[in-house]
């Protein structure tokens, strides 16, 4: 697999996810990936330390540069525990646990990505706080984000032979028939 085709995909996913999710600064963004999906093996099973830099390194930029916050989930090895920036942390109120995640335990993206973070810190959860976020290869993001999710079609489905599946959210509606709404 060619791993500049694969940061290619990756950089157009998230400018293109960001364009349209168009997320405050300081908002949280959820990352979850699987390499081995992106090189078209069974999730968990084919790791690939460069696949994940290939990857991490676009959406990390394209994340610092509109001033966000990446979380980045691990797998169920470390039950989807999550990686922030201490800032994030203190900024959301969330629970700090003890793991540093590794290849076999936490997945090459994550564990990529913990070695690129200034300050990482691992959390149990997000609180369901994410704003909105991008799933490479079906490892189920969801339950970080916020209650109304709202799903995203990109003009690319895939990074390499992973299924992507992108996603913003929006506040709750309330009133009834006879309520306004802001257009979102």
């Amino acid at each position: 697999m060619d791993l500049k085709e694969i940061s290619k995909q990756a950089e157009e996913v998230i400018e293109e996810l960001l364009d349209i999710a168009n997320l405050k600064p300081g908002s949280l963004f959820v990352l979850g990936g699987s390499t081995s999906e992106i090189l078209g093996k069974k999730v968990g099973t084919a790791g690939s330390l460069d696949v994940a830099k290939a990857v991490v390194d676009p959406i990390l930029e394209a994340i610092h540069k509109r001033g966000l916050y990446l979380a980045v989930q691990g797998c169920e090895h470390i039950n989807r525990a999550l990686l922030v920036e201490e800032e994030a942390k203190d900024k959301y109120g969330l629970e700090e646990v003890n793991v540093i995640p590794h290849e076999h335990a936490g997945g090459s993206i994550q564990t990529y990505a913990y070695q690129q973070f200034k300050n990482p810190v691992m959390v149990e959860n997000l609180k369901g706080l994410g704003h909105a976020g991008l799933d490479i290869g079906l490892v189920l993001i969801g339950m970080h984000l916020r209650p109304v999710v709202v799903p995203v079609r990109l003009s690319r489905n895939k990074i390499g032979e992973a299924t992507i599946v992108a996603a913003r959210t929006r506040p709750k509606m309330v009133g009834g028939e006879r309520a306004r709404y802001k257009k979102l």
